[in-house]
């Protein structure tokens, strides 16, 4: 039997008993990365790269049980060997390593291949199969340099201040927010920088593992109004819209997406400005990836992966969904037959 399967709940381990990524609380929790729809919490216990820990307490919970491993350790799981390989998305993230007999599966996670000084690059793990995501898998996702994007992020803030109008970017509280601080903790800045309080904890995670961040000015609710005339103010997507928004008086709007490629998303969602910054593998890398993997087969899971199913098809490639878990419901799973070390 294969040890990796489709299954509604998540990836499912059965030589294990253990999920990758579960969307209910299990057993035994394998998490690529801190984002919010790859880790949900309650699950009796976690076990994720070790860099990731901080954000993964953050959002499993003070007293859940979390089991950290550094990069490139093998460790047993049940009747798997399994170990977490960066994958360049966000701190901590990783591909999981698993393997079972004489195959190695490699589940990507989410993952990018562009330069990010946040977290540890992408590492390209050989393998018999390799699962991948496909979020933008369509050709017309391509990624431009980030530090170009970034120019277009300080160019559109400078003519804000200039005005004395705020300039409030939205992007992703967990992994974005602290990439663009990243980015712009290496250039001269036109204002001070200003946090949404959903920013502010993956913040404080990144600062505490060691990694540079431009300087912040705090919270907007502690902010006069004269302090965010000249400001940029990082903001979750959800405050767009929101109550929230009245502090910042005749504000300019932006949106750090990979989903400003498609045109007319800016204008649907209200945005005065796209920028094109993403977490994940544009169309290019996806293929590279996929042929640096070496892998003998190909699937997909999550996102949309039949454009690259039907490319790599007719290359005469095997690739196509994961296979869907043939058994009985796995939430409660018996025991492995050899018990973990590490459980």
């Amino acid at each position: 039997m294969q040890p990796i399967f489709h299954h509604p709940d998540g990836l499912y381990c059965p030589q294990a008993g253990a999920f990758i990524d579960p969307l209910v609380p299990v057993k035994r929790a394998l998490l690529t990365h801190a984002h919010a729809d790859h880790l949900r919490p309650g699950s009796d216990a976690y076990w994720c790269a070790a860099p990731a820990e901080a954000l993964v307490r953050r959002r499993a919970g003070p007293d859940a049980t979390i089991h950290p491993v550094p990069y490139g350790k093998a460790i047993p799981i049940g009747r798997l060997t399994v170990s977490w390989h960066p994958a360049g998305h966000m701190l901590g993230s990783a591909q999981i390593r698993v393997e079972h007999r004489d195959a190695v599966w490699v589940v990507s996670g989410d993952y990018k291949r562009a330069a990010d000084p946040t977290c540890a690059p992408f590492e390209t793990v050989p393998c018999d199969v390799f699962v991948s995501e496909a979020t933008f898998g369509l050709p017309i996702f391509r990624w431009p340099d980030p530090e170009a994007v970034v120019d277009e992020i300080i160019a559109w803030w400078r003519a804000g201040a200039a005005e004395g109008r705020p300039s409030a970017l939205f992007a992703y509280a967990y992994g974005k927010s602290q990439r663009i601080l990243g980015h712009l903790a290496r250039r001269a800045l036109p204002g001070p920088i200003w946090l949404h309080g959903a920013v502010q904890g993956g913040v404080d995670a990144y600062r505490a593992a060691g990694v540079a961040l431009a300087d912040t000015a705090g919270l907007v609710v502690d902010a006069e109004p004269a302090d965010l005339k000249r400001a940029l103010v990082l903001a979750p997507v959800s405050a767009g819209g929101s109550p929230w928004m009245k502090r910042l008086k005749r504000a300019q709007t932006g949106f750090a997406s990979g989903w400003m490629r498609i045109r007319g998303n800016r204008r649907r969602k209200g945005y005065d400005r796209g920028f094109l910054l993403s977490d994940h593998a544009d169309w290019p890398a996806l293929l590279r990836t996929i042929e640096e993997s070496g892998a003998r087969r190909i699937r997909f899971w999550p996102g949309h992966g039949e454009a690259l199913g039907d490319l790599l098809r007719e290359r005469g490639r095997d690739a196509g969904p994961l296979e869907r878990w043939p058994g009985r419901d796995p939430l409660t799973p018996s025991p492995p037959d050899r018990p973990s070390e590490v459980a």
